[in-house]
């Protein structure tokens, strides 16, 4: 069992759920509300890394993060660290893939709440930003837990996004998926198997307790008569 991997696919999860998900929360919540020409287009972009194969996500990723671009040599020339196979271009790459993931949950959460309940929330006078923390929030509740699932869950099983930019260097960018390729590559299927069982009652354990909080927090908010 690679516990080494097994960690660094937490720390990823955990840190791209800690970055990602306040500024999906916002993005969502204006992608909700406003009505643009541009919008079917801009969320088709959001959406893009769910219908493109993972490979070519990495290949666009590591050419833009790598060395020869703009931005990776300027990254290279202030940090002295190179984003590619190191676990910052892992995590950026992460962020990047996950953003449909984030978004569309918190989106579709914040569409469903009705018109009346902001309007009656503008009246009793409260700020947009109040008005999001008392009431949308707590409504758009089940759409933000499971966007946090689905991107941490996902970045757990990402493969070719990882390996197209991190590679497999141990303790740095391999993660538990790349681990368990790296031992069915070695004909160790044994440890292969100990953590895909690991991985799958660790995936099954989240989004059973993603669906039962949900759940209840639909039960708590329903929505309040106008």
């Amino acid at each position: 069992m690679d516990w080494t991997a097994l960690w660094l696919s937490l720390q990823l999860g955990f840190m791209t759920i800690l970055l990602l998900i306040s500024a999906a929360l916002f993005g969502a919540r204006w992608l909700a509300y406003r009505q643009f020409s541009g919008k079917p287009l801009l969320e088709a972009l959001l959406a893009v890394p769910l219908v493109l194969p993972p490979t070519v996500v990495g290949y666009y990723l590591l050419v833009v993060l790598g060395t020869q671009s703009p931005v990776g040599h300027w990254i290279m020339h202030w940090t002295g660290q190179p984003l590619v196979f190191h676990f910052s271009g892992l995590l950026i790459a992460s962020l990047i893939v996950n953003i449909p993931f984030a978004v569309q949950p918190m989106q579709r959460a914040f569409e469903a709440i009705p018109q009346d309940i902001r309007d009656a929330a503008a009246c009793c006078g409260m700020s947009s930003w109040r008005a999001l923390l008392t009431v949308e929030l707590p409504l758009a509740w089940p759409g933000v837990l499971t966007a946090m699932v689905l991107s941490f869950a996902h970045t757990l099983g990402e493969f070719g996004v990882v390996l197209m930019v991190g590679g497999s260097l141990p303790g740095e960018t391999r993660t538990i998926a790349i681990s368990i390729y790296d031992r069915v590559q070695a004909l160790d299927f044994d440890a292969a198997g100990q953590m895909s069982l690991i991985l799958l009652v660790f995936s099954i354990s989240i989004l059973a307790l993603a669906n039962g909080l949900s759940g209840h927090f639909g039960r708590r908010h329903r929505y309040p008569e106008i």
